[in-house]
């Protein structure tokens, strides 16, 4: 409560430091652009992906693919979620899943649908997890596979994603993507 009105990143800054000084949080309190996405991932070799509208989803799958950097996906609908790992070298990414973003009047936002309080935790913590395993390389990743989450009947399913062949972003075209603001214009941008 002692926080509202402070940004985000800030607030996300200082419960990390109370949780473990020893780890070192870089903020970027901007918005995610095609001017600036390449910059702020490269260097990192992993990105957690919370984002909650289809325009950054694209723009984070398309310079992850370009930079050959996974992506641990979470996302979160009433009472579901979902998580998996996009790895661009090696399985499917977020285009493989999602071709094209759904009609706007199908994608209602959180506060229109509304969220069960504890299931951003729940995902976030099968994230951490799956970011470790990449990191660590420890273990089978959700690369190629989606773990869906129904908290109404506490039900956990594991469903395979392949890689569209359809799909031109993948990162052996990587040198052609263009990372490209999206707003309204999902499709992928590539060079002739």
């Amino acid at each position: 409560m002692d926080r509202i009105g402070e940004r985000k990143v800030e607030s996300a800054r200082q419960t990390i430091a109370k949780l473990n000084p020893d780890v070192k949080v870089n903020t970027y309190d901007v918005r995610l652009t095609a001017e600036n996405i390449i910059e702020i991932m490269t260097g990192y070799d992993v990105v957690v992906d919370g984002a909650d509208n289809f325009p950054s989803r694209y723009l984070l799958n398309d310079a992850s693919v370009k930079l050959g950097i996974p992506v641990v996906h979470g996302s979160i609908f009433r009472f579901e979620g979902m998580v998996t790992v996009f790895d661009p070298k090696n399985g499917p990414t977020y285009r493989d899943m999602v071709p094209e973003p759904p009609p706007a009047e199908l994608a209602p936002s959180c506060a229109e649908a509304g969220v069960l309080g504890v299931l951003p935790g729940i995902i976030g913590s099968i994230q951490a997890l799956e970011t470790i395993k990449v990191i660590l390389k420890l273990g089978e990743p959700l690369i190629g596979r989606i773990l869906a989450v129904d908290t109404t009947e506490m039900i956990f399913r594991t469903f395979k994603l392949r890689a569209d062949p359809s799909n031109p972003v993948t990162y052996a075209n990587r040198d052609l993507i263009q990372v490209r603001d999206l707003e309204g214009l999902c499709g992928p941008q590539m060079a002739h």
